[in-house]
């Protein structure tokens, strides 16, 4: 995953600071006149930080990993959907989106594979698909990616799944004031200092720290609006 940002210098000091990371040199952005840059945490590969196209706001996207970006994000406006744009910060990228408009990234594999470290504080834990129409997800990237959508009885989410282990969730946006995006979640220590150092960084909380069953998270925003969420084990 990785954020687009009108000001990536800024916003690498910004989240450096939250989390920790530390920075490659600037890489040019073929597509987009600015500059992508690696995050790292004990030297190993986290997250990036590149220019937003003009006009863009700032946010998270999370990368699905491919055989063929071309023929994926083909195949893309095949199902339903859009191929938006073509880049190459890291390796050969595609922004598109879904049958409902949410924005993602088409990453070639092979070519760099992403994170290196996750599932650790101050790194990635889970993306997730909020969508105004689950049904309609389901169909899109069951013909896009093979994943099956796995209703999850005691949560407000469902599973997607690719054979029969879980890639992300999905929860509506029906009935809730939350756009529809992929949301990304970043394990922290504590939900609750992490929310305090983004404010006085001068960045904002969205949603206040709170438990659920065996995490306390919060979601935070930066200072040009991007969002991300947070959560600390608990169990």
């Amino acid at each position: 995953m990785d954020t687009w940002q009108p000001d990536p210098r800024a916003a690498k000091e910004f989240y450096g600071q939250l989390f920790g990371w530390s920075f490659d040199e600037a890489i040019p952005t073929s597509g987009i006149d600015g500059d992508y840059y690696r995050a790292r945490l004990n030297g190993r590969l986290v997250a990036g930080v590149g220019q937003a196209p003009p006009q863009s706001p700032a946010g998270w996207l999370t990368h699905i990993r491919v055989e063929d970006v071309a023929e994926a994000s083909a195949r893309a406006e095949q199902v339903g959907g859009r191929r938006l744009m073509l880049l190459d910060a890291q390796a050969p990228t595609a922004l598109v989106a879904d049958s409902s408009g949410v924005l993602f990234c088409l990453r070639q594999a092979g070519e760099n594979d992403g994170v290196e470290l996750a599932d650790q504080p101050n790194c990635w834990a889970m993306s997730s698909l909020h969508t105004p129409d689950l049904g309609k997800a389901g169909d899109f990237y069951r013909s896009m990616f093979a994943w099956e959508l796995k209703p999850s009885p005691d949560a407000a989410f469902s599973l997607w799944l690719l054979r029969d282990r879980m890639v992300a969730v999905a929860t509506s946006t029906e009935g809730v004031d939350v756009p529809p995006n992929w949301s990304v979640n970043f394990a922290v220590a504590s939900a609750d200092s992490t929310a305090d150092r983004a404010v006085a960084l001068g960045g904002g909380i969205l949603m206040a720290p709170s438990n659920t069953p065996g995490f306390r998270s919060a979601v935070i925003s930066d200072p040009w609006g991007g969002v991300v969420a947070v959560s600390a084990v608990t169990a």
